[in-house]
C-alpha cells in the first residue's frame, strides 16, 4: 500500500528516464510524450542545455535565501522585463503562487489608492488557476471546492462569455480585478478572441480596475507567440506565468507593471525557495534556448503541419473527433464521448495526452518537436481513433 496520498489517479506506468519527446518506464517501452507533463516541458525531456545549466549550478550553490541578492534573479527579472510589458516581478515555485501573489498585488494595489473595499475579482467559469484555497475559489468549480469550505471570498466566476461587453453588468463598487486565461487549458482549451481581450482591457481601464492574464499554460511560447496574448495587441496590468518557464523545474513568477508592483512593499510578500539559484539557472536555461534554437519560428511551423494531419483525423473519424480547438501547439480535440476511453487506448499505442473539460483532449507537445515526432503522433491517434470507433460500433 501506497503511503503517498491517493489524490491522483494515476496510469499503471512509472517512468524512468526521458529524451527529447520520449518517456521510457523500467522495460524500456518507449512512449510518445504530447502532454509534456502538462505544458511543463516545453523543451521535451532532458534538453542538453538544460541538463548542462543544472548541472554547473548544482556544483555551485543551490539554496541561500531571498534575506541575500541572488544574481541569477536579477539577470532572469530583466531578460522577461525586456521582453514583457513588464517593470517587475516575484519569483515563485508554481502557477498557484503566482497566481496568489497576483490576487495579493491587485488588493494591495487598491488599498494603496485609498480604495480597500475593491477586493473582488471576476474570473470565469471553466478557468483553473491553481489548487489552494483561494485559487480553487477562483476557480469556482464545485468538483475542486466541495468539502473545502467556507469558501474563500472575493471571487465573483462569471459565465465563460461569447461576448465580454456583458462582463460590464457585473463590475461593482467592490470589484478589483478581472482575471482570465486567454487560451483556457483545464476549462477545454477555449481561447477567448482578440475582440474580447480588447474589450476586457476598455473595461478594466473605465472602470479604474486590474486585468490580469494567467499564461501559466498557454505561455512560454506555447502558442507561437512568447506569450498568448501579443497575438491580440492587449497587454495585462499582472501576468502569472509558470510551466515551461523552468523547462521541468519548479518555476513560476508573477510579472506586473510598475504601477502596481511599487505597492509590494518591505515584508508585503515572500517565499523561502522562490527565486533559488537552480531554478533561476533553469529559467535562464530556458529563454536561451528558446533564442538560440529559434523555437518560437519552430512552434509556428510545427503547428500548422501538425494541424493538416489533425484536420484530416477529424475528417476520416467524424464520429470520434467533434471540433480542434487551440493555437500554435495548445491544441484541444473536442470528441463526441468521454475523453477518459481515447485517453486510456492512446496510453495502450503509447501516445500520452491530457485530459481537458468539455469532451477535450490536450495536445501539448514539447515546443522543439519535429516534423518525425509529429508523423509518429499522427499514426498513433490514427490507430486510437480506428480502436475507438470499432469500440464505438460495437456498442
Amino acid at each position: 500500500m501506497s503511503s503517498v496520498l491517493p489524490t491522483y489517479a494515476r496510469m499503471g506506468v512509472g517512468f524512468v528516464r526521458g529524451s527529447g519527446s520520449h518517456l521510457y518506464d523500467s522495460t524500456n517501452t518507449e512512449f510518445l510524450d504530447f502532454g509534456s507533463g502538462i505544458a511543463v516541458n516545453c523543451l521535451g525531456h532532458c534538453h542538453p542545455k538544460l541538463v548542462k545549466s543544472l548541472k554547473e549550478q548544482s556544483s555551485i550553490l543551490w539554496h541561500t535565501s531571498n534575506m541575500y541578492q541572488i544574481p541569477g534573479q536579477e539577470k532572469l527579472a530583466k531578460r522577461l522585463r525586456d521582453l514583457t510589458f513588464a517593470d517587475s516581478m516575484f519569483f515563485t515555485n508554481s502557477g498557484a503562487e503566482a497566481v496568489e501573489c497576483a490576487i495579493k498585488m491587485t488588493r494591495r494595489y487598491h488599498h494603496a489608492n485609498g480604495q480597500s473595499e475593491k477586493f473582488r475579482i471576476i474570473t470565469f467559469n471553466g478557468s483553473f488557476h491553481g489548487r489552494t484555497l483561494s485559487t480553487i475559489a477562483a476557480g469556482g468549480s464545485e468538483k475542486l471546492t466541495k468539502g473545502f469550505g467556507p469558501k474563500v471570498d472575493g471571487f465573483d466566476v462569471l459565465p465563460f462569455f461569447s461576448d465580454m461587453k456583458k462582463v460590464e453588468d457585473h463590475i461593482t463598487t467592490e470589484t478589483a480585478g478581472i482575471m482570465i486565461e486567454p487560451i483556457q487549458g483545464e476549462g477545454g482549451i477555449r481561447s477567448v478572441t482578440t475582440k474580447n481581450l480588447i474589450v476586457l482591457r476598455k473595461l478594466a481601464d473605465k472602470h479604474g480596475i486590474l486585468l490580469i492574464f494567467d499564461e501559466i499554460q498557454c505561455g512560454i511560447g506555447r502558442t507561437g507567440k512568447l506569450f498568448c496574448h501579443e497575438h491580440a495587441g492587449v497587454t495585462p496590468d499582472i501576468m502569472p506565468i509558470a510551466k515551461g518557464i523552468g523547462g521541468g523545474f519548479p518555476l513560476g513568477a508573477c510579472l506586473a507593471k510598475n504601477s502596481v508592483a511599487k505597492h509590494m512593499t518591505l515584508g508585503t510578500h515572500g517565499s523561502t525557495y522562490g527565486g533559488n539559484p537552480l531554478a533561476m539557472a533553469m529559467g535562464n536555461a530556458v529563454l536561451d534556448v528558446l533564442e538560440e534554437e529559434k523555437i518560437l519560428s519552430n512552434v509556428k511551423i510545427m503547428s500548422e503541419k501538425l494541424k493538416v494531419e489533425l484536420i484530416s483525423l477529424s475528417k476520416k473519424y467524424p464520429e470520434i473527433i467533434d471540433e480542434i480547438r487551440g493555437l500554435g501547439l495548445m491544441i484541444g480535440l473536442k470528441l463526441h464521448r468521454n475523453p477518459r476511453e481515447f485517453i486510456a487506448q492512446a496510453f495502450e499505442n503509447k501516445l500520452l495526452v491530457v485530459g481537458a473539460s468539455e469532451n477535450t483532449i490536450r495536445i501539448l507537445p514539447p515546443l522543439n518537436i519535429t516534423l518525425a515526432d509529429i508523423n509518429e503522433a499522427s499514426k498513433k491517434l490514427n490507430k486510437t481513433c480506428l480502436d475507438e470507433l470499432k469500440k464505438f460500433k460495437t456498442i
